[in-house]
């Protein structure tokens, strides 16, 4: 039978990790609501710019530029999106295990990763795949910089014919309780990235397809941006809830 004394230091225990779990709670109910307000900040110019490209691309066909292409072939490249840090439950997990599952018939030699947060590189570092990229502790103010990185290989590489596809994984922020693991064909831009046609009689200075060809790359940029501060977001959340968990058990 325990002792008085065991008993009281066990309380204490207790009670120093109700402390902890229940800081890190709020901590992260902070930084859930700033990931909130910057993806509301983003959603605007998102949309405006996937409404420009769906217009001028709706004046050409696929064979005028070759990021609409289908090359036929299976060598693959995934941009995988994950947390830096755990305590977020299977946040991070239940992606890797997806992307798995996703291209468990694709040779491993014909799959390459880029990967950005700690947590995925920690998955598939003794894995055979080939990463080809990895990017930790980003801080806020040099994403941009990350993002035009990896997208500009990934395009190189493509239209180099070392690429037949590119896909980004990452989780997407439905609520506080349910982050969704998504993975998304990012090149060749499908039909249904710019499917809704214009019908508007427009005169563009100059051609579309030169307009085309300096937009895809700002498209493609904002598609990972826009990803990657819907995965922060999700991240918050699941910590936050792990947390409050934690402290509900302690």
């Amino acid at each position: 039978m325990a002792s008085l004394k065991d008993i009281r230091k066990r309380i204490d225990s207790v009670q120093k990790t109700q402390k902890t779990t229940s800081a890190m709670n709020m901590v992260s109910a902070a930084k859930l609501k700033r990931a909130e307000n910057n993806i509301k900040s983003a959603i605007p110019y998102s949309e405006k710019l996937k409404e420009v490209v769906s217009s001028l691309r709706s004046r050409l066909t696929d064979e005028e530029n070759p990021l609409f292409q289908e090359m036929g072939g299976e060598k693959t490249a995934v941009i995988l999106i994950t947390s830096d840090r755990g305590l977020c439950g299977g946040f991070n997990t239940n992606l890797c295990k997806k992307l798995l599952e996703e291209f468990s018939e694709i040779p491993v030699e014909h799959l390459t990763m880029t990967m950005i947060g700690r947590k995925g590189f920690d998955y598939f570092k003794r894995r055979s795949y080939e990463i080809r990229g990895n990017f930790q502790e980003t801080r806020p103010e040099d994403q941009m910089n990350v993002v035009r990185e990896v997208i500009s290989q990934c395009i190189q590489r493509y239209e180099n014919g070392e690429l037949d596809k590119v896909y980004l994984a990452y989780n997407h922020y439905r609520s506080v309780i349910n982050q969704k693991p998504v993975i998304e064909q990012l090149l060749p831009i499908p039909k249904t990235e710019t499917e809704n046609s214009d019908e508007r009689e427009v005169t563009f200075e100059p051609s579309p397809e030169a307009i085309l060809d300096r937009l895809l790359d700002k498209f493609l940029e904002n598609r990972i941006y826009v990803s990657w501060l819907d995965s922060s977001a999700g991240e918050h959340a699941a910590r936050m809830t792990s947390m409050d968990s934690a402290t509900k058990n302690a």
